[in-house]
């Protein structure tokens, strides 16, 4: 298994935005806040395919219809995702598993920089659909709170009860699949509720919501 390992990374943007470390890692995600579906309909189904086969990303295998921007989903739902990354390009299917949180002490090596900060775990299943050679991508996932917003702080990295994980040099063929953990943090007293995926064209100014 291949580790998309990065430096520690936390910060506060709850007031003044505080700049806590300067380094990140690309499992996070981005701080996009999510929006709400304005339309399901048939012809969004259709641009969203079309703006994928652009991409030259294969058909979808019987793994259903591409799951269209914007989407709220229950945590345990699949949505079926065209990526993109670099030369390689194919469609996916994520299903955010479980949003955990964690102990305090799990976040030991952060140091001081942790304080004031309970952790959650984004835990995901990825499939390959398509078929194609998707070894070594990764999928970025945010954490939101309970108003669907984000938390208020910005954290990456790993701990002994979350790794995040790259897609294995075996990610090739249709059928095969990987789990991942993407790490997230809310200030203590709130709560991480909701996954968002806001990465590729179309997901970015209206992402894929997964809601606990």
């Amino acid at each position: 298994m291949t580790h998309a390992r990065g430096p520690l990374f936390i910060a506060s943007i709850a007031t003044a935005g505080l700049l806590l470390s300067a380094c990140g890692s690309e499992t996070g995600g981005q701080a996009v806040p999510a929006a709400d579906p304005t339309s399901e309909t048939t012809s969004t189904a259709t641009s969203t395919k079309e703006t994928s086969a652009s991409k030259s990303a294969p058909a979808v295998p019987a793994g259903g219809d591409i799951t269209a921007p914007g989407s709220k989903l229950k945590v345990g739902e699949r949505a079926v995702i065209p990526i993109t990354v670099g030369d390689k390009s194919g469609t996916i299917a994520v299903t955010v598993t479980a949003i955990e949180a964690g102990a305090k002490e799990d976040l030991a090596k952060f140091g001081d920089k942790a304080k004031n900060i309970t952790p959650f775990y984004l835990r995901a299943k990825v499939e390959n659909l398509s078929g194609t050679d998707l070894s070594f991508t990764s999928i970025g996932l945010r954490g939101l709170g309970e108003d669907g917003k984000g938390t208020g702080v910005i954290i990456s990295g790993d701990t002994p009860k979350c790794d995040s994980t790259s897609a294995p040099r075996t990610f090739k063929a249709a059928g095969e699949t990987y789990e991942t953990c993407v790490l997230s943090a809310a200030q203590d007293g709130s709560k991480v509720a909701g996954a968002e995926y806001n990465r590729g064209d179309d997901y970015v100014k209206t992402p894929l919501v997964w809601q606990s």
